[in-house]
């Protein structure tokens, strides 16, 4: 027995925000510019501010119930707690920055046939606790897109560090060029005072 439950979001203006043309751009892989530096602040900026409900309430989603699959008695049997958690890209990728929309599509959650978001949970033996898994997996996915998208700010005691270790690499490498310098002019016979 499979059950549909769908959530709609509040506002469809956030469907239509993605156009046909960007949504395109990203599939085709021109997004894989180097960012600039304003999107690499907005991002993370975003993530800053992500709530982990906010896609929940936002996106416009379809929940399917079924039988799970495997061990756990009867009640795998009779009762339909695997969540199947199906989110169109065309909802989902205008809530997310512009960074991230390649990683997000080259998850492996991303089913490219149906340009669905499918997270699947059947840990649980409760529907709503594997709703929520589905939930908490979306969540980590945009997390890890966002991190592996968009660089880390480097502090200043880095920033000082490196500067001062490329500082000490450059004088060693003069020194070194100079003893050389002066190896080769000894075995010429210039190096010599007669």
């Amino acid at each position: 027995m499979l059950r549909h439950v769908t959530f709609r979001a509040p506002s469809a203006s956030l469907v239509a925000r993605c156009t046909v043309r960007s949504f395109a751009a990203h599939r085709a892989g021109e997004g894989s510019l180097e960012p600039d530096e304003e999107e690499v602040k907005a991002a993370r900026k975003w993530l800053a501010n992500l709530d982990a409900d906010a896609i929940r309430q936002k996106a416009t989603c379809d929940v399917s119930f079924s039988r799970s699959s495997g061990p756990g008695g009867q009640n795998v049997n009779k009762v339909s707690s695997k969540a199947t958690l199906r989110i169109p890209t065309s909802s989902l990728l205008p809530l997310l920055p512009k960074l991230i929309h390649q990683h997000v599509l080259n998850s492996r959650y991303h089913a490219a046939k149906s340009a669905d978001v499918v997270v699947q949970a059947d840990d649980s033996r409760k529907q709503t606790d594997n709703l929520n898994t589905c939930f908490r997996k979306l969540h980590d996915l945009i997390v890890e897109a966002v991190r592996a998208a968009v660089p880390g700010e480097t502090s200043a005691e880095t920033t000082k560090r490196v500067e001062d270790l490329q500082k000490a690499e450059k004088l060693h490498r003069r020194k070194a060029k100079e003893y050389q310098s002066k190896k080769k002019s000894a075995r010429r016979g210039g190096g010599r005072d007669d």
